[in-house]
């Protein structure tokens, strides 16, 4: 039988920056993220986290560089090409981004309802989304009628209602309080191992970041549970950035054992 080629990166970033007004917030930015893996993208704020993955997404060209989503290269890419880009990645934005005037069915249908998918089918699919993130009750209501833990966990069902092939979760638990965030990365844990779904996570909480390291999702109970013995998820890693620049891409031993005086001070 021929060898089976490897796949190809869900994601390659190479060499990229950016500067505005003279300021450089990415510095020769260059990871690579496989098929399944979950990348947790940590550093200071203002480091250009978030910058980064408006680029990913092509909402912002990059100064130079090259990135590569599913193979393609982003940075070339016509309008056009662009939306069937989109149409295989989820975005979760930093403050859910929901339209007040429609309902939470109307806000996680919207890109289905763009693509015309047919309305009972996009009606079953929302509902289904919904149950995922356990807000099926509030199908019928308005942003203005929700906290902003349920907000973020509509737009987290908005990214998740295409099955998307790349998820970007920008600072999902951003803004709430300790016991919502914990809700909100139980969610991202369940999405990860029930569908091993490539994604890219920033946060701007280390104890929600290694919670996703040390803790998977037990269908049976329903409930994030911590992996025995001091073990990790495999496929969670982590690149963290430093005034544009990447200053550590690795696993999470890797991380928590670096000796580098930089990354211990941002740790502790």
């Amino acid at each position: 039988m021929p060898e089976e080629k490897p796949k190809e990166p869900v994601l390659e970033v190479r060499n990229v920056s950016i500067a505005f007004d003279n300021n450089r917030v990415l510095d020769d930015v260059s990871f690579t993220l496989n098929n399944g893996e979950t990348c947790v993208l940590l550093g200071p704020a203002g480091g250009g986290k978030s910058v980064l993955l408006k680029i990913i997404n092509g909402l912002i060209p990059p100064d130079s560089g090259s990135i590569r989503v599913f193979g393609q290269e982003v940075t070339t890419m016509k309008q056009q090409e662009l939306f069937q880009m989109r149409r295989r990645v989820g975005m979760v934005f930093q403050e859910s981004a929901l339209f007040d005037s429609m309902d939470v069915e109307d806000n996680v249908a919207y890109r289905l309802n763009e693509e015309g998918v047919d309305p009972a089918e996009a009606h079953k699919r929302v509902e289904e989304a919904l149950e995922f993130v356990e807000l099926g009750q509030a199908i019928d209501k308005f942003p203005s009628e929700l906290s902003g833990g349920m907000r973020r966990r509509v737009s987290i069902a908005r990214a998740l209602i295409t099955k998307p092939d790349l998820i970007l979760y920008d600072s999902p638990t951003g803004g709430l309080d300790p016991i919502t965030s914990t809700t909100i990365v139980e969610l991202i844990l369940k999405q990860r191992d029930e569908s091993h779904t490539t994604s890219l996570m920033i946060t701007h909480r280390l104890q929600d970041a290694f919670f996703l390291a040390t803790h998977h999702w037990d269908s049976a109970t329903k409930s994030a549970t911590l992996i025995p013995d001091g073990g990790v998820d495999q496929n969670t890693k982590f690149l963290v950035l430093n005034e544009g620049r990447v200053v550590f891409d690795g696993s999470t031993l890797e991380l928590t054992h670096s000796e580098d005086p930089w990354l211990q001070n941002f740790l502790s």
